[in-house]
């Protein structure tokens, strides 16, 4: 894979580098938050690195020109441990995942492949998926409720087509973590209700009928 990484501690970011490349990556570093920004925007890249804080751009910057300029590749996003807001902050930008500082490189390595699994392209079968008045066309690549157009982030889009096709059924986090995040349960993190949030928020205006339900204790539903 050819990866970038933005990091402005020369030592984390060779760290991070080294590493990735004995894995067999080829891997870009930049130090500078406008530097990571020009080559995420114009080159293309499998996952992209990159620290919450940064001089020049932050990553914030960085995630939001990539969304608004229609770059969809994955973006995993270190910060401080602790700094639950500034986590949350970064998904709500349109980062895919988070990885608190300090952290092992084996968890860096697994959450790095999970985001380069995931599928670029939709499955040949059932393009077109609805429920009630949401409609989501896979080939074309648009999600509408009625008559109005849904500006979906990747990862928004991966969750609602998750809960499309299993409409009718109580999806646990745990399930949404697996096949949307595809990495295994983890208590600590709070990745699938921020996201699910934001979707909402796009799927339910005032004066729409709410569509995304919490099933308390179980999970999420469409009904």
């Amino acid at each position: 894979m050819r990866l970038l990484v933005i990091e402005d501690d020369a030592a984390t970011a060779d760290y991070i580098a080294k590493g990735l490349r004995e894995d067999g990556h080829v891997v870009d570093v930049a130090r500078q938050g406008r530097d990571g920004m020009f080559l995420a925007l114009n080159e293309p890249f499998d996952v992209i690195v990159t620290d919450r804080m940064l001089p020049g751009a932050d990553g914030l910057s960085i995630i939001r020109a990539m969304r608004a300029s229609g770059v969809a590749t994955p973006v995993l996003m270190l910060t401080a441990l602790g700094e639950v807001e500034k986590r949350v902050e970064g998904l709500e930008a349109g980062a895919d995942d988070y990885l608190a500082k300090p952290f092992a490189f084996t968890e860096l390595r697994a959450r790095i492949r999970a985001l380069a699994r995931r599928p670029a392209s939709p499955p040949a079968a059932d393009t077109v998926l609805e429920h009630a008045d949401v409609r989501m066309d896979l080939l074309a690549r648009t999600a509408t409720r009625g008559a109005r157009k849904l500006d979906l982030l990747p990862t928004e889009w991966r969750l609602l087509e998750f809960l499309l096709r299993h409409q009718g059924q109580v999806v646990t986090r745990t399930m949404l973590l697996e096949k949307v995040w595809d990495y295994a349960f983890d208590p600590t993190t709070n990745v699938v209700d921020v996201h699910v949030s934001r979707l909402r928020r796009k799927l339910d205006l005032p004066g729409e009928a709410p569509l995304l339900r919490t099933v308390r204790g179980a999970g999420y539903a469409l009904g």
